[in-house]
């Protein structure tokens, strides 16, 4: 939770400082605040997030991304929010030059990942999920998977404010909900290939300006 919830307080503070600090005029601050509570992340660092956006630091930070090639060709795509674009390219190439991998230019890998608006929620005993998807279909939903319990809502990326105010309209209230990268071609690596691509994923994660790591694996 020390690396989790600084990460969720960033998202949170760039949510309110694009949209405002009222969640109910703000989707996306909403969005940003459940997702916090479903990582059990406390009341008070939720209001101090949403607090710094009023602060001088918040009006440094800026969202930026970098492409990379990892070890056995994986492909990278990392989402960042720093208040110091040379530190998190610097700490970024690092890893993966450490890695056997190297930067890509920006654009690189644009064609490898559809970006999608991805809704997890529980199915409960009482939910007929085949009228859910039906429901959900008016808005925007492309696909619809279940596994053990727990549901997963794919549209396109321009749809998730639809997405979810159609949750909101069918009263099911959802884990989280998340912009994705999903790749379009999938690649599979061996088990001892994938252990090289996780030490880099896990490296890349645990660090602080580093909001979300996407791949190309199967």
């Amino acid at each position: 939770m020390s690396k989790v919830f600084p990460k969720i307080g960033k998202a949170i503070t760039m949510a309110a400082k694009e949209g405002g600090p009222d969640a109910d005029t703000n989707p996306k601050l909403r969005l940003a605040i459940q997702n916090a509570k479903a990582a059990n992340m406390p009341k008070d660092n939720i209001e101090s997030a949403i607090k710094r956006a009023e602060g001088k630091d918040a009006a440094d930070i800026t969202e930026i991304n970098y492409e990379g090639k990892g070890p056995h060709g994986v492909m990278v795509f990392v989402e960042c929010a720093t208040d110091n674009t040379n530190r998190s390219v610097a700490n970024v190439k690092t890893i993966f030059n450490k890695a056997g991998g190297q930067l890509l230019p920006s654009g690189s890998l644009d064609f490898l990942f559809d970006r999608k608006a991805v809704v997890e929620f529980e199915v409960t005993e009482d939910m007929d999920i085949d009228d859910v998807e039906l429901n959900l279909i008016d808005h925007g939903l492309e696909e619809l998977s279940v596994n053990e319990g727990t549901a997963y809502a794919y549209a396109d990326f321009t749809d998730f404010g639809t997405l979810t105010g159609g949750f909101e309209e069918l009263g099911i209230e959802f884990k989280k909900a998340t912009p994705q990268r999903i790749p379009s071609n999938p690649q599979d690596f061996t088990e001892d290939q994938m252990t090289e691509i996780e030490d880099l994923i896990d490296k890349l994660e645990d660090d602080e300006d580093v909001q979300a790591v996407f791949t190309n694996v199967n």
